[in-house]
């Protein structure tokens, strides 16, 4: 007798229903986001690794003026469901737009600093806000 595989079938209607109503507000909010990163064809923040050129995408969480070595510099948090992504534009004390809860895609080559993910001076686009 041989056995054959189990495939999963996909959830139905109901199920999938009953899985948003269960879940909380965060939830609902990274699987969102987790689509929308396979939308736009970036690689998920989890899977960026040191000194890697990475194109992401996601939500900015918090933006913060913090100066690093007397230089100002603005630091913001993106996080696209899976992992966060500090995002550092060294000189600048502010950038139009740049405000949290913004959505925006980002492009560089990440760092590690203090078991972190860091992006610094990335090359970044705006989302529109009509489509968030």
């Amino acid at each position: 007798m041989s056995a054959t595989p189990r495939t999963e079938k996909p959830a139905g209607r109901f199920r999938r229903m009953l899985d948003r109503l269960s879940s909380s507000q965060g939830d609902l909010e990274s699987q969102e986001l987790r689509e929308d990163t396979r939308v736009s064809g970036c690689l998920r923040i989890s899977d960026c690794d040191d000194r890697q050129i990475v194109k992401v995408t996601g939500t900015l969480r918090t933006v913060t003026l913090r100066p690093r070595a007397g230089v100002p510099a603005l630091e913001a948090e993106l996080f696209d469901g899976t992992a966060p992504l500090d995002v550092v534009w060294l000189g600048r004390r502010s950038i139009t737009g740049i405000e949290p809860g913004r959505k925006l895609i980002a492009s560089g080559r990440v760092s590690m600093s203090h078991g972190r993910r860091v992006l610094f001076n990335p090359k970044y686009e705006l989302r529109p806000l009509g489509q968030e």
